[in-house]
């Protein structure tokens, strides 16, 4: 793991830093499920079907000057924020950057004006699960037909500091 101090700030998909960790995320994604390393346009297949264009807020987090995770917020109606794009590049993880990000997607959904933020995942991402559940996240009912999701949580904002 590198040392340095985390940072979050918000960026386009679109933008060289973001392309890199989503094409990472995406690939380890692929490969989990099929247990193998991604074989030649997997990555991209994936890509084209989940796209990313619809996510209103993309943040990066950083160690120094290292692209270290990203995650995206959607909106799904009024109100109703996704969490989506959940990744922490191996090397940085269980040094604090998820739960970093977390509280930082969580902090710009309630700025979108959600009163609630969902997400889905999948039975293989185990320790993604169990960070879910330490933030507060609570399991919930299918609210969406993804063929890739397992498991749905949510979780309010935290109420307005008097």
């Amino acid at each position: 793991m590198k040392k340095g101090a985390w940072t979050v700030s918000r960026t386009g998909v679109e933008q060289p830093e973001a392309a890199g960790l989503l094409y990472s995320y995406y690939d380890e994604l692929v490969s989990r499920y099929w247990g193998r390393p991604c074989e030649a346009g997997e990555v991209e297949s994936a890509m084209r079907d989940e796209p990313n264009d619809d996510l209103a807020v993309f943040l990066v987090a950083r160690v120094g000057d290292a692209a270290a995770g990203c995650v995206g917020v959607r909106m799904l109606a009024a109100g109703l924020a996704e969490l989506s794009r959940m990744y922490i590049r191996p090397e940085f993880r269980r040094s604090g950057g998820g739960r970093l990000l977390l509280a930082a997607a969580d902090q710009a959904a309630e700025e979108s004006g959600a009163r609630a933020i969902r997400l889905d995942t999948r039975d293989d991402l185990v320790e993604a699960r169990a960070m879910y559940a330490r933030c507060g996240y609570r399991e919930i009912p299918a609210y969406n037909d993804s063929r890739y999701a397992d498991h749905w949580f949510e979780k309010a904002p935290p109420s307005p500091r008097i």
